[in-house]
């Protein structure tokens, strides 16, 4: 059997897709994964990194080069400036012909340190590299989810916007519900439960797509209202996969909706319309606002 290894109990929070959390037992910068850590740090942090480890060899290689007086040629005695700044020079691979080795100790020390600079420009240029080339999917959400009746029945609504200039294709979409149920022994816990969507695959998104799921009696939400819905905390997970033509990659995104955030009797306005010549145009500012149900229709 194996192991498990020992974390500290430290709690760990975050935001992830809108679901803040806390994770007791997990450490934020695990140091036996240098990978994960560079990319998944915030470019201000990231950068921060990069400089201070940088400071770090350089500093550590200039204090080689004190403990032995003498090995940098026209290097001023027990000048940690002069031994800083050749450390420097060596760890870029560049040269301005004043100070040089002048000792195999030096010698030593300064090819360990190129080869060293020769490393850590590779790794950082391909960490540089990945962050950069990360594909992101753009998708722009609305900002509530609704229910409303579509076809004489409840109808759950979400809409999307294509974010990006250029086409999505092959979309596809789970919506799942996050809900609290009860077992028999009286234990409380959260599943989660897809909602079926009437297109869960799109071939083609270039500008907008409500998403809907009929809310009957197969329904996760079936007899649920908005006190309900508040009561249990009820939260909706939407992801979206899509492959983006230009950058022929894959994108990935994840949105979820609060309790709060699913309004009951009101729908989606009009975002989509012609502007002639057969072209169809989507405002995306209007992608969020909704409007109350006609009172006078057949009540949700």
């Amino acid at each position: 059997m194996a192991r498990a290894t020992p974390h500290r109990q430290d709690p760990t929070s975050g935001v992830l897709a809108n679901i803040a959390f806390v994770k007791i037992g997990a450490t934020r910068f695990d140091l036996s994964d240098p990978y994960h850590l560079a990319l998944t740090a915030r470019w201000p942090a990231f950068a921060l990194g990069v400089f201070a480890l940088y400071g770090l060899i350089t500093a550590a290689f200039a204090g080689l080069y004190l403990a032995a007086p003498g090995c940098v040629a026209n290097a001023r005695a027990g000048s940690a400036a002069d031994a800083f700044f050749f450390s420097i020079e060596t760890l870029a691979t560049v040269g301005y012909g004043r100070m040089y080795p002048a000792t195999l100790y030096g010698h030593l020390v300064s090819s360990a340190e190129i080869v060293t600079g020769m490393a850590f420009t590779a790794i950082m240029t391909g960490l540089v590299f990945v962050r950069f080339s990360k594909p992101k999917a753009k998708i722009v959400y609305a900002d509530n989810a609704v229910i409303t009746r579509h076809d004489g029945r409840p109808t759950l609504m979400i809409r999307i916007g294509n974010g990006r200039t250029s086409m999505l294709m092959d979309v596809n979409v789970r919506l799942n519900a996050l809900v609290r149920e009860t077992t028999r022994e009286g234990r409380d816990y959260r599943r989660a439960r897809e909602l079926r969507l009437d297109s869960a695959a799109i071939p083609i998104f270039p500008l907008a797509h409500t998403l809907m799921h009929a809310i009957d009696s197969q329904s996760p939400l079936a007899g649920l209202d908005a006190e309900a819905i508040a009561a249990q905390d009820v939260r909706l997970l939407l992801s979206v996969d899509a492959r983006d033509p230009d950058l022929a990659a894959t994108v990935h995104d994840l949105h979820t909706y609060g309790a709060a955030q699913i309004r009951f009797g009101m729908h989606y306005a009009d975002a989509i319309s012609e502007v002639g010549d057969g072209r169809i145009s989507v405002d995306l500012r209007r992608i969020s606002l909704i409007e109350a149900d006609d009172p006078l229709a057949e009540p949700a």
